[in-house]
């Protein structure tokens, strides 16, 4: 029997945002005209302030169509590869690659030191047909991140193609929001190194245990200032839900920042300011239903 081939893409995909979109969409129509199969080929690679987790990252790509993500350990021997030996050892023999599309300023191997002409060379040495995409608007993992470090959870989404998400299980907090009628779950998130987007209040929807039904809430992300809080707290408020939800996995995706943290004079203040922020909250989610 035939060994199957592969038009592949490499990268590492963080928040596979509407540009990395794009690429994977080529690999799928190329592999589709050649009577070939899709692959992406990313990497098991924890960085600090990633968008999106490797199970997260998964899903994402394989909404585009793509018919195998394969994942690579970045260990020192990958690390340490030529451009030339990963193209032997990995796309060639092992993956069997017949098509590599990469795009406009996409570099692998070692120290990266290797180029496009480099890899259309070793590529015709081995039988890999490398093309390389052209670039598509200024969508980038740094710019997104850039946007999220601000607030600008909205623009962000735009420019993801999706809302971005945090995952994270509920766990006992202070009980304060309880006291003022807005009971809240205190999120503990699963990826440490994940980016929290900055300190405000936003609207937000909410899964249960990675229910497929969205419930709408409101987050807080500060250190509660009206209660002189020393720590960042993650805390949701799930709106028309009366439930216990600790220990609770919840998945968070940020729709709209509704206001920058503040201190209030008075508890009496901060539940005022509250009930508004629920009533913003409803409008902005009834009316939100594009990604």
């Amino acid at each position: 029997m035939e060994e199957i081939g592969y038009v592949a893409t490499i990268g590492m995909f963080d928040g596979v945002h509407r540009g990395h979109q794009f690429v994977l969409q080529q690999v799928v129509d190329e592999a589709r005209k050649r009577g070939l199969q899709s692959m992406a080929i990313t990497f098991d690679k924890q960085t600090p302030s990633m968008l999106t987790p490797l199970a997260e990252k998964r899903q994402l790509i394989s909404r585009v169509g793509i018919h195998r993500i394969e994942v690579l350990t970045f260990d020192d021997a990958l690390r340490q590869m030529t451009a030339r030996q990963f193209m032997q050892q990995v796309l060639k023999e092992h993956l069997n690659v017949k098509v590599l599309m990469i795009g406009y300023d996409n570099r692998f191997g070692y120290r990266r030191v290797e180029g496009f002409e480099d890899y259309v060379r070793y590529g015709q040495e081995m039988g890999i047909d490398v093309k390389q995409l052209p670039a598509l608007g200024n969508d980038s993992s740094s710019l997104i991140r850039e946007l999220l470090q601000h607030g600008q959870v909205a623009e962000a989404a735009q420019r993801m193609g999706h809302l971005y998400t945090l995952k994270g299980s509920v766990a006992h907090g202070e009980h304060i929001g309880t006291t003022m009628g807005f009971p809240t779950a205190n999120i503990e998130p699963d990826y440490t190194l994940q980016l929290i987007p900055a300190p405000g209040a936003y609207a937000v929807r909410v899964s249960l245990d990675d229910s497929a039904e969205l419930l709408q809430g409101m987050m807080n992300i500060g250190t509660r200032p009206t209660f002189n809080g020393q720590q960042t707290t993650l805390e949701v408020h799930v709106l028309h839900l009366n439930e216990n939800l600790y220990g609770r996995q919840l998945t968070v995706s940020f729709v709209e920042r509704l206001r920058d943290e503040q201190r209030f004079d008075t508890m009496e203040a901060l539940k005022e300011q509250l009930q508004r922020d629920v009533l913003q909250t409803e409008e902005i989610l009834n009316k939100n239903n594009t990604l």
